[in-house]
């Protein structure tokens, strides 16, 4: 399929994961793809890579928590592709502790990136798409935005922020022919999962927790991306679709 030729997407942590993986698929169907991400060394490494598969993409290093940063990202942006259609608001961090030991900073960082920088990057573009009467922005939630989870209470508050922002911003922005949803992965394997969790952990986990027998990838959260981005979802606005193996049907 080639669903998106000739539009303009834009992926914040876009440098490897789910958002490299979100980045590709929206490439090969078309899209000149805008890569923004933290990591210079890391998006240097994917843009290449994506390159060499003849893909249009460009690139900007952009920490998503930083406000200044976003609106000159954002203009830069604008000025060099032009419009932008498609924004998949993907960029995200996570860390493991007990709510009784959860400092002060780790806790401000998790929301600055999570859902600030999710505010931040989103109200921008939606400002650019409002001027050209049509948009979609796709926003990275998670299973742990819908359920608690044990020794997360940082990073589930900011999802939980991003499902209801995801929610009201459908409501004020579809009069203005822009999309909003947000995508509500379950266990990925990923280089920050994977930094987390041991693989004795993850293999209880998965046995106990997701009837289908395995821990997701991420081309299964890409695919539901472009989905959500596509035409094919035209009337589709302030959803929350769960992409996670079955573990919430327990």
């Amino acid at each position: 399929m080639r669903r998106f030729v000739g539009q303009v997407a834009v992926v914040t942590g876009a440098g490897q994961g789910i958002g490299a993986a979100i980045a590709e698929r929206l490439a090969a169907e078309g899209a000149h793809v805008v890569m923004l991400d933290i990591q210079e060394h890391v998006l240097a490494q994917s843009v290449e890579r994506m390159k060499s598969m003849n893909y249009s993409v460009s690139s900007f290093t952009l920490d998503v928590s930083n406000a200044e940063e976003v609106e000159d990202t954002i203009r830069r942006t604008v000025e060099t592709v032009g419009n932008i259609d498609i924004l998949v608001n993907n960029a995200g961090i996570a860390w493991e502790e007990e709510f009784i030991h959860i400092s002060d900073e780790h806790w401000r960082r998790i929301i600055d990136v999570n859902l600030n920088g999710m505010f931040y990057v989103a109200q921008r573009v939606a400002r650019h798409m409002k001027l050209n009467g049509q948009g979609v922005i796709c926003n990275m939630a998670s299973t742990n935005g819908l359920v608690g989870e044990a020794k997360y209470a940082h990073y589930n508050a900011s999802k939980g922020g991003v499902v209801l922002l995801t929610k009201t911003m459908a409501i004020e922005l579809g009069p203005y022919g822009i999309r909003v949803n947000a995508v509500c992965p379950g266990y990925i394997q990923t280089p920050l999962s994977e930094s987390i969790d041991s693989p004795e952990t993850v293999g209880r986990y998965i046995e106990q927790y997701i009837p289908l027998g395995r821990a997701g990838k991420p081309a299964d959260i890409a695919g539901v991306f472009a989905f959500l981005a596509s035409d094919d979802a035209a009337f589709i606005n302030g959803e929350c679709i769960v992409v996670d193996g079955g573990q919430l049907a327990f």
